[in-house]
């Protein structure tokens, strides 16, 4: 990485009461102060506010407040300056242009925390925190991505690296005296520490899947016959006219996905077409694209209606439907058009005739009862997938890959001891499983990953 002067606009484009721009790079000050007569920017102490014009050459562009912060002390651990203006894009765009022509030049996506990582200020796992508390929509998602940027995984994983750095200097110790055939590693010791090392990764790997529900939301497929109720459900969720409802069947051709919050928890509703044997290409598709998010889908919410006498292909479908991963809740719907005793007995035949677990939960979208005990279901489905002794969560499929693959490594050195392989080879072994842990805080890495990580993020940050 070079040492040029970078800028970009740090807020979100669009009109505001105020906009953002970010200066960071060793020639900061000396750029900005080109268009900023006021002050003596470099007589001025750090964390300190300015008011001022910005000018390009003689003319005015804006009345602004520069923010200094001088290296090591800033984001970027460089020296860096943040330009409020009012917040016309218009105004963003001559301030920027006016910066360049001073000798900065515009930033690449994600810049500035790159070099916030180069310097040491942060290491990796921090640094997609941080995309990850920006990109955060919902309270459960936010509290991981803060655990995260504030070093939880880091000191975590810093806790079995070092553990295992010191059994790979006395490993890497015993070859430099191996024609003396000495042993300074305590075998017995290093696979006490591989078992702890081993449960703790475990745990880690085993929160992931709780970690995907919070960053990415829980995908719950609505799914039924035609005129079982689904839009009506998806409406009455939602609090709002969505979906098209209708008597006529097969309305719902394609799916329809919204996003419905619940005690922090987001949750991905997929609306589908209704589930038959159908002449009619268009919904014929629709039916297809049913069964597909089903297949994707985390939580099956099943819509039976209670009025119907004959529940043998909505038993037919659900066993078609059916994986040992997947939750399956069975709704009766229109409760309001039957008798307690009827849908008493839609329970039982359900229950007979499926051998999977699954709630039963008797509805009326129309009449919104008992929706909240759904709700309910569909939470505690979160909740149940957090391991409550670990305060850790993985959301980031990078973290989860590099873990399963240390892991695997952490598994081959506890085999090198059992069938007491060469030292060499023993050595090999474990700097591989260091290898994986290190790649989680970005202590080893490689230039491919780091690009893939930051373009991701937006130019500003």
């Amino acid at each position: 990485m070079n040492n040029d002067t970078i800028c970009a606009l740090a807020t979100a484009n669009g009109i505001g009461a105020l906009g953002i721009i970010r200066v960071s790079g060793n020639e900061a000050l000396f750029v900005v102060q080109k268009s900023f007569p006021a002050k003596k920017l470099e007589k001025q102490k750090s964390h300190t506010i300015h008011y001022g014009y910005f000018m390009d050459e003689e003319e005015a562009i804006d009345e602004v407040m520069l923010s200094i912060f001088l290296a090591p002390k800033s984001f970027t651990t460089e020296n860096s300056v943040e330009i409020a203006f009012h917040g016309s894009p218009h105004i963003g765009k001559r301030i920027l242009e006016t910066l360049t022509k001073n000798g900065a030049r515009m930033a690449k996506a994600g810049e500035f925390t790159l070099r916030a990582f180069i310097n040491g200020r942060i290491d990796l796992s921090q640094a997609e925190a941080i995309a990850d508390v920006i990109a955060s929509e919902n309270e459960a998602s936010r509290k991981v991505a803060i655990n995260q940027l504030k070093g939880g995984i880091t000191n975590e994983i810093s806790i079995l690296r070092t553990d295992l750095l010191n059994f790979v200097s006395l490993i890497e110790l015993e070859l430099d005296f191996a024609e003396e055939d000495v042993e300074f590693a305590d075998r017995s010791a290093l696979s006490g520490l591989l078992d702890k090392i081993e449960l703790k990764l475990n745990s880690l790997i085993e929160s992931f899947q709780y970690g995907n529900a919070i960053k990415n939301g829980t995908a719950v497929a609505i799914i039924g016959k035609p005129n079982a109720g689904k839009s009506t459900l998806l409406n009455s969720l939602l609090k709002e006219e969505r979906a098209i409802v209708s008597n006529i069947a097969g309305t719902t051709r394609d799916t329809i996905e919204e996003i419905l919050h619940i005690k922090g928890h987001a949750f991905r509703l997929i609306d589908t077409a209704g589930l038959r044997d159908t002449v009619d290409e268009i919904e014929a598709i629709g039916v297809k694209k049913a069964k597909e998010k089903v297949e994707n889908a985390n939580i099956l919410v099943y819509l039976a209606d209670a009025a119907t006498e004959d529940f043998s292909e909505d038993i037919e479908m659900i066993q078609s439907l059916l994986r040992e991963d997947l939750k399956l809740i069975i709704c009766a719907t229109k409760i309001d058009e039957v008798t307690p005793t009827k849908y008493e007995t839609v329970e039982t035949i359900f229950r007979n005739a499926i051998s999977n677990e699954f709630d039963f939960i008797k509805i009326s979208a129309v009449e919104n009862q008992n929706i909240q005990d759904l709700k309910n279901e569909l939470s505690s489905y979160v909740e149940q997938l957090k391991a409550s002794e670990n305060n850790v969560v993985i959301t980031n499929q990078r973290h989860y890959e590099a873990l399963q693959k240390s892991l695997q490594a952490v598994d081959k050195v506890k085999e090198a001891i059992s069938f007491q392989i060469s030292t060499e080879l023993l050595a090999y072994e474990l700097r591989n499983a260091l290898e994986h842990l290190g790649e989680i805080s970005g202590e080893v890495t490689n230039d491919e990953v780091l690009g893939n990580i930051f373009s991701k993020f937006c130019i500003g940050k």
